[in-house]
């Protein structure tokens, strides 16, 4: 074999070879690098989304966390005030019921000591008419009288 003839059909075959890859292989595998590189960087692009959802989530739960904890710190400010104003009622309440149960212990009380005094009265007026008879009955003596009357004393 000649060696220019071997070197001539190697080229031959070469750029055969070269020409069948650059028109049939090549194609399909740049199409195939550019499909995988769009992926790539789609997937790239939707992971920058996702991680600026979830920022923006973020914040958004933070906000709607700080408005519940300030709403429950209204509504433990009003149930406060509200429990407050309810004891300040029933103390109110118990103070008027308490004025009014000692209101009434005292005009029973008032009414007690007039009915002591008026029975009272009507003894001492008993005695002293029980007294003046005795006194009537005996012959006037001083000491007679000074003794009935110690008796009376005695006696009331």
């Amino acid at each position: 074999m000649n060696l220019n003839s071997t070197l001539i059909i190697q080229c031959l075959v070469f750029f055969a070879l070269a020409w069948f890859t650059m028109t049939f292989v090549w194609p399909p595998l740049i199409k195939a690098l550019d499909e995988r590189r769009a992926k790539i960087a789609d997937g790239l692009a939707a992971a920058d989304k996702g991680k600026e959802s979830l920022k923006d989530a973020q914040a958004a739960r933070s906000k709607i966390e700080a408005d519940a904890r300030q709403q429950a710190a209204e509504i433990k400010a009003q149930a406060e005030k509200t429990a407050q104003a309810l004891i300040e009622q029933a103390k109110a309440q118990t103070k008027a019921e308490q004025d009014r149960i000692v209101a009434a212990a005292k005009a029973e009380i008032e009414q007690e000591a007039v009915r002591a005094k008026n029975a009272l009265r009507d003894q001492v007026a008993a005695l002293a008419v029980a007294g003046a008879e005795q006194i009537l009955r005996k012959e006037i003596n001083a000491q007679a009288h000074a003794d009935l009357l110690s008796q009376l004393k005695a006696q009331l």
